[in-house]
């Protein structure tokens, strides 16, 4: 598939990028992917090529690029070496709900005003943390988010956190789908209920799955990586692009 290096105009400076484009000629629907906790890397290069052989621009950010030339994360290691987990919550820990609704709304104009593009909206992904923003930037633009999903997100319905998820749910537009880790700590039963309450009454059209797999299970980089949750996960989003994206 095509990759287009390219620089985003961002609040806090110029946010590096990759577009990855279907083969042939477009326009074509597009889609935001958000990353994990370890950030754009060459695993999600390679994912954002496989989305696009669906017929799906891809647009992967560096959700860091406030850190500069950051070095990259073996994910292997980044939750189990003191320093290496250290940075990578210094990193985590920048991306407030507020610069995730700014950084968003950059990205979309970005994308949505490519010639590549087609359509007035796009659709939402994101994994771990990267759930967490998908749900976030489909509340914060409902008019340009058609669909949002996460896959083993964290902390998308937090009852006592005012900046959770769930609490902006009537705000939300796109259709959501959520696939949930087993004995994930990061999002539980409980949390999982709280959502889909959240989004019930807020008219919102979901999907809440538990996968039977762990935290990390769609990412081929991470220790806990699962080709079955990894197909089932390609699929979901395929149905659920294919029904609410134009094109």
């Amino acid at each position: 598939m095509p990759r287009i290096d390219v620089e985003i105009p961002a609040p806090d400076g110029r946010c590096p990028a990759t577009l990855h484009l279907p083969d042939g000629d477009g326009p074509w629907p597009a889609v935001l992917m958000f990353p994990d906790a370890g950030g754009a890397r060459e695993t999600f290069r390679e994912m954002a090529d496989r989305l696009a052989a669906t017929g799906y621009a891809t647009l992967l950010p560096d959700v860091y690029y406030r850190a500069g030339d950051w070095a990259p994360f073996d994910m292997a290691t980044a939750f189990s070496d003191p320093g290496e987990q250290a940075r990578l919550g210094e990193l985590m820990g920048g991306l407030t709900r507020e610069r995730i609704v700014a950084d968003s709304g950059a990205f979309l104009e970005f994308l949505l005003l490519r010639p590549e593009v087609t359509g007035a909206a796009v659709g939402t992904t994101g994994y771990c943390m990267g759930g967490r923003m998908s749900l976030i930037a489909a509340a914060a633009h409902p008019d340009r988010i058609a669909a949002a999903a996460s896959f083993h997100g964290g902390r998308l319905a937090v009852a006592d956190d005012p900046e959770s998820p769930h609490r902006a749910a009537d705000r939300i537009r796109a259709t959501v789908y959520v696939a949930v880790a087993v004995d994930d700590g990061s999002f539980t039963e409980e949390q999982a209920e709280l959502l889909g309450k959240a989004l019930s009454a807020a008219g919102v059209e979901h999907v809440i799955e538990f996968y039977p797999a762990h935290h990390g299970f769609a990412v081929p980089d991470n220790p806990t990586y699962d080709p079955d949750a990894a197909a089932r996960h390609r699929a979901a989003l395929e149905e659920l692009y294919r029904a609410h994206l134009p094109g």
